[in-house]
């Protein structure tokens, strides 16, 4: 598995050296967390797929390439914490506990969907198990889960059992004012959030040698004194571990962290990009890093799992991904009287409900 060598910066550079992947992990948890990324890559498999065939209208970004850090980051948040992330978060909602029929409905556009069919892939929501989007705005969910941080401020008093924030954003999302004017406020008003890149290498289609004068991107905190650490994004437990160090702090010292996992997509930016932009070296590198395989083959040679152990966990996700198609299949559409519903948050005079080719006028 391709190791990526971590880094901490904060106003000066200094350097920790990451702990051995897995070390004393219990084989049962090994074992689950190989389960979850079968299913996060089964789901997104089957996503694609059924883009593919239409069933899937809209935009539509896969997690594929990138359960290792999918599954590493929500291991180590617990239920009061809060997650904010980007139009990526199919998987992400699946593992912050929605039904995966519940989340392949909401990809349909199915009244059955985890938000009734009004957000589709970018806006999986669950204010119960504090999932609050999924945001079709590139960086357009920093400044909100910031202030959230900030709401935790307020009403409550550091400690290891106060709530957290988790915000994901992307290598391109670095780039824009919203990034930096948020960091800037968390590290001068000591908020309790952790800002997570997910960094795939490519803004869009752009690479990030390409976009940014400082290619290292955990070291964009130390601006803001916040610190910065770079993991590989395709080792879970090396995910999980950094993460639960920057929710700790977050928790305890009420102070803001910045994390860069590299963990690099398989596909393109979206089901409908052919990324011709990428080399037939860079596509075999990605292929070669996957970290689904590489996981279950470490497990494997650990004895930690048997080929016959992999081959269940593998069906037992395909299986819950089958029916999960199934039931959006059967799932009912959202009924045509809605369609003006929760277009505002409370009730605006005079707002328009005309249907299209329904005139604007109607003369006696």
């Amino acid at each position: 598995m391709h190791l990526v060598e971590s880094e901490t910066v904060m106003a000066t550079t200094s350097r920790t050296k990451k702990k051995p992947a897995s070390s004393g992990q219990a084989a049962t948890e090994l074992r689950s967390y190989y389960k979850r990324m079968s299913l996060v890559r089964a789901f997104e498999l089957r996503a694609n797929e059924m883009y593919a065939r239409a069933k899937i209208g809209g935009y539509c970004h896969l997690n594929l390439g990138e359960e290792a850090t999918v599954v590493g980051l929500t291991a180590a948040l617990d239920d009061r914490d809060y997650l904010f992330t980007t139009y990526r978060d199919h998987g992400y909602a699946i593992m912050r506990g929605m039904e995966p029929s519940a989340v392949m409905a909401e990809l349909f556009g199915k009244s059955t969907g985890v938000v009734g069919g009004w957000g589709g892939s970018m806006h999986m929501f669950d204010m119960g198990k504090r999932m609050l989007g999924g945001y079709g705005i590139v960086g357009g969910q920093i400044p909100p889960a910031t202030g959230a941080a900030l709401a935790i401020n307020y009403r409550s008093k550091a400690g290891p059992k106060a709530e957290a924030v988790m915000c994901l954003l992307g290598d391109g999302t670095t780039n824009i004012g919203a990034f930096h004017e948020s960091l800037n406020l968390a590290g001068l008003w000591n908020l309790p959030i952790v800002y997570v890149i997910v960094n795939n290498r490519l803004g869009m289609g752009t690479p990030v040698e390409g976009a940014s004068a400082e290619p290292d991107l955990y070291k964009r905190g130390s601006a803001y004194r916040i610190e910065g650490t770079r993991v590989d994004g395709d080792d879970p437990i090396a995910v999980r571990d950094a993460a639960r160090a920057a929710l700790k702090k977050a928790r305890e010292e009420r102070r803001p962290a910045l994390l860069e996992l590299m963990s690099y997509r398989l596909k393109g930016h979206s089901v409908v990009d052919p990324a011709r932009y990428r080399s037939k070296e860079d596509t075999d590198e990605a292929k070669g890093n996957d970290p689904v395989p590489a996981f279950r083959a470490k497990l494997i040679a650990d004895g930690v799992l048997t080929e016959k152990d992999a081959d269940a966990i593998d069906d037992d996700a395909d299986k819950v991904v089958t029916e999960a198609v199934a039931f959006a299949d059967e799932s009912p559409d959202p009924s045509v009287d809605e369609l003006f519903d929760k277009v505002y948050a409370s009730p605006v005079a005079n707002a328009s409900t005309r249907l299209p080719a329904e005139p604007a006028v109607v003369l006696s």
